[in-house]
């Protein structure tokens, strides 16, 4: 737990209570591995529930479920470990320790769109079908695990005086802030950032069952793209962890850029052009 934490007046302050939940014996609950797995049951929950609404078979979206899981966690962590290789060349052993934190959401969703490719090929089922029923999922679970970053004092921005600062404990400063107790809430952020598009798929989603002409397939998953991606952009800017490509370019930043564009192609491409998306099947 952390304690002596400087107070102000102002009451929005945040500070961990530290990456474990709970130790019962020799068994170690932490936060990050609770908040993953929390998300992953109420995303198979949701996409279960979207599928039915759109007279997809949701048994499909259990299963594919079980692809996401094995392509996107390690994946996720295989992105991060990449970038991060001249830490862990010295502590191989850390690479495998996930519950500890050092994962890359970008990873996760690119391990899950090449599974989702092969599911949808070997089910002969649209990818744009899936990709639309798994979206408002997939960024409602990352408004979950952010927080996992909040629990292991992680993933924060620059230093700040604003009423919602996080504190940090020394030990997870970089060297130059070391003398700095706030910092950017970034984490809070994504996660509220994320919660908004969460709530603008759903309302796409439902609008779509009530009124014509319908939603073009590959809608919502494109407007995730473009939408999540505009609001990582501008959030990873304020982050002293960022993962850098040829040390001063910010990899999330060259991601979410092609993330955008590729979002608003797909968009015009659909709406404008009115064509549709090609597809594996």
């Amino acid at each position: 737990m952390l304690l002596d934490i400087p107070t102000l007046p102002l009451a929005f302050q945040f500070a961990s209570p530290g990456p474990i939940l709970l130790k019962l014996g020799p068994l170690t609950i932490r936060w990050y591995g609770l908040l993953i797995a929390s998300a992953v049951l109420i995303g198979v929950t949701l996409s279960r529930y979207l599928a039915k609404r759109r007279n997809v078979n949701p048994d499909l979206l259990g299963d594919l479920a079980i692809w996401l899981v094995i392509a996107a966690i390690p994946c996720a962590r295989l992105y991060y470990v990449l970038f991060e290789w001249s830490e862990y060349a010295q502590n191989p052993g850390q690479i495998l320790q996930i519950w500890k934190g050092g994962i890359a959401i970008h990873g996760a969703i690119l391990g899950g769109i090449l599974a989702s490719l092969i599911f949808a090929r070997l089910q002969k089922i649209s990818f744009w079908q899936l990709a639309d029923l798994v979206a408002p999922s997939l960024i409602l679970g990352q408004a979950i695990g952010r927080w996992g970053n909040f629990f292991n004092s992680e993933a924060f921005g620059s230093p700040t005086n604003l009423p919602w600062k996080l504190y940090i404990p020394p030990q997870f400063r970089p060297l130059e802030y070391i003398n700095f107790d706030y910092f950017h809430p970034t984490f809070l952020y994504e996660s509220l950032w994320n919660l908004l598009v969460f709530g603008l798929l759903l309302i796409l989603f439902f609008r779509d069952l009530q009124y014509k002409p319908r939603l073009k397939l590959g809608t919502l998953f494109l407007t995730y793209m473009a939408a999540y991606s505009a609001g990582r952009f501008w959030i990873e800017g304020l982050r002293t962890d960022s993962l850098m490509l040829l040390g001063f370019l910010r990899m999330a930043q060259l991601v979410s850029l092609a993330g955008i564009c590729l979002g608003v192609a797909g968009l015009v491409w659909l709406y404008v052009f009115k064509r549709t998306l090609p597809d594996v099947v």
